[in-house]
């Protein structure tokens, strides 16, 4: 069996209110961590993530800083428990968490990065409006057939290729109305508006995409420490320059989770930790890869259990 584990960090849309909270009151090393948080951000992006409200939590300029605190947060968890990848990715907004893991950043970076990425992020949708939608139970070339008829009155892609039989579709308001019509027609299951405030991954992010990249330039990137793979290209990357691309064209660009993780599988990985709230990318992973053997930490709990399950299966190794 396998001893290489890769650790995935989540995105937007999987916090909840208190999460990380149990872990900051138990490990004194963690609450530094949320401390340090507030410091860069100048505001109290600790309280938000333990008490909200949801109303704060959910805007865009608060949840990407938010999540990326909480994941880093369970990733020191997992490396005071002796735990460590061999290999490194995020979904979308994840992936400065697996930057971070993977030494080509440091967490204060990060955390300014993921700041400049929101702020920018939500000033496009402001000005561009816009609507993803998740499409559950279509084959991905049906839906871009659906969609590309679409695309000549205006801005609508798939914007994630989740798993097989769930995508997500990004664009204006009124096209991705109509996709959702046309989708359910041709035999989606379900099409799920998600709550987001903009059409993100798409061409309506183009100027926030565009000033990002100007912050980007002014930052340096080390060469990566382990081995890390890109959610836009599923590919995996040594050089500083690349990573930095691929984190620009991300904002525009698809999130390519299932192939991201079939890469992951070449290096001969079979173990997962999904490292933050939640259990989507566990999920994903299930649909992708039912061989895999897959973990998470979100808070005590599951730290222990994490630990504990590791241990016993790098001793029975």
């Amino acid at each position: 069996m396998s001893k290489k584990i890769a650790f995935i960090f989540p995105g937007q849309g999987s916090q909840y209110i208190g999460m990380g909270k149990d872990l900051k009151e138990s490990i004194k090393e963690l609450a530094d961590i949320f401390r340090q948080a507030d410091e860069v951000l100048k505001r109290k992006i600790s309280s938000i993530c333990f008490e909200g409200p949801e109303s704060e939590l959910g805007k865009t300029i608060n949840t990407q800083p938010a999540i990326f605190a909480v994941n880093h947060v369970c990733y020191v968890a997992l490396k005071l428990n002796g735990i460590e990848p061999d290999i490194v990715a995020g979904h979308s907004l994840g992936e400065y968490n697996a930057l971070v893991a993977a030494d080509v950043i440091d967490f204060k970076t990060g955390l300014r990065l993921v700041e400049k990425r929101a702020q920018f992020m939500e000033k496009a949708a402001s000005k561009r409006p816009g609507k993803m939608a998740a499409v559950i139970g279509l084959d991905s070339k049906i839906v871009e057939k659906i969609i590309e008829p679409l695309k000549k009155r205006g801005i609508i892609n798939i914007a994630n290729y989740n798993c097989p039989g769930q995508l997500v579709v990004s664009g204006e308001n009124l096209l991705i109305k109509e996709a959702s019509y046309l989708l359910k027609q041709s035999g989606a299951k379900r099409v799920i508006e998600l709550s987001v405030s903009g059409g993100f991954h798409s061409k309506l992010m183009d100027e926030a995409e565009i000033e990002f990249s100007e912050v980007l330039n002014g930052v340096s990137f080390s060469k990566p420490g382990r081995g890390i793979v890109s959610n836009y290209t599923a590919e995996s990357s040594t050089n500083p320059l690349e990573l930095k691309e691929a984190l620009k064209c991300q904002i525009t660009g698809s999130v390519r989770w299932e192939q991201l993780i079939k890469k992951i599988q070449t290096f001969g990985v079979n173990k997962f930790i999904e490292v933050g709230p939640k259990k989507v990318l566990t999920g994903l992973v299930r649909r992708i890869a039912p061989e895999a053997i897959l973990f998470n930490i979100e808070d005590v709990d599951s730290l222990k259990a994490t630990v504990s399950k590791i241990r016993e299966v790098k001793s029975d190794v």
